[in-house]
């Protein structure tokens, strides 16, 4: 499988928030407004502003507090839902690169069912602007990469937490990160390496991070009527 991927080593986030940061300033994304929820986490959730959100987790683990950090953003899945979803209604409103893989909302997307959209997502990414009606999320900085540049939150990363190139190369430095990890962390994994280009390695058990890391154990969410019925039109189509 060609293409690019991220490679995100858990072991090295110190929830800094500088690729959040960089997200939104490459993305020219204005700023939210927002109140103490009790969490380091600032805002609390994406949104059509915030396409990447490091999320703060304070958590025990066989009787150890822990402080995890995970920088959610979208999996850029290999075979996308949402754009399954999208291709129903709209076609080609959702996009995804030939050359990178990335997944990628075009302006088509505000004549999309953002409901239907965002509940085929297991990872609950897709966001959209209630004025517009169009909808955001993150689409791997695929300007940036087609000039020859990493992603802005790669770029700016000063731990080594984001990581981002060829997907083979890739996939070889998340298993030999994982294996270095395991003597320490023997329930460390990686997430979903087989099916996305957001490729996250958990020293933890990915559900102790955020409910929505691994779709294993989230799965996809309950799909509205709409999104099934085009699940299901999607393969007859093709004969047809």
């Amino acid at each position: 499988m060609n293409g690019k991927t991220f490679f995100v080593d858990l072991s090295r986030c110190t929830g800094c928030r500088g690729c959040q940061v960089a997200c939104k300033q490459w993305k020219n994304k204005p700023v939210e407004q927002t109140e103490n929820t009790g969490s380091h986490q600032n805002p609390p959730d994406l949104s059509w502003q915030t396409l990447k959100v490091v999320r703060f987790t304070e958590t025990t683990i066989a009787g150890k507090f822990h402080w995890l950090f995970f920088p959610d953003q979208c999996r850029h899945c290999l075979d996308a839902p949402c754009k399954m979803v999208g291709d129903s209604e709209v076609k080609d409103a959702i996009v995804q690169d030939p050359q990178t893989g990335a997944v990628v909302f075009t302006d088509k997307c505000t004549g999309l069912n953002a409901e239907a959209v965002r509940e085929a997502c297991p990872y609950d990414i897709p966001r959209v602007d209630a004025a517009t009606k169009r909808m955001y999320k993150c689409d791997m900085c695929n300007d940036r990469v087609q000039a020859g540049l990493l992603p802005s939150c790669v770029k700016t990363c000063p731990t080594g937490t984001m990581n981002f190139g060829d997907r083979e190369e890739m996939l070889e430095l998340a298993k030999a990160r994982l294996a270095k990890l395991k003597p320490a962390h023997p329930k460390a994994e990686l997430v979903d390496a087989e099916s996305v280009r957001c490729v996250f390695l958990c020293p933890q058990p990915p559900s102790a991070y955020y409910k929505y890391v691994q779709f294993g154990e989230a799965g996809p969410r309950p799909l509205t009527r709409k999104a099934l019925f085009a699940k299901v039109l999607r393969p007859l189509r093709a004969f047809g």
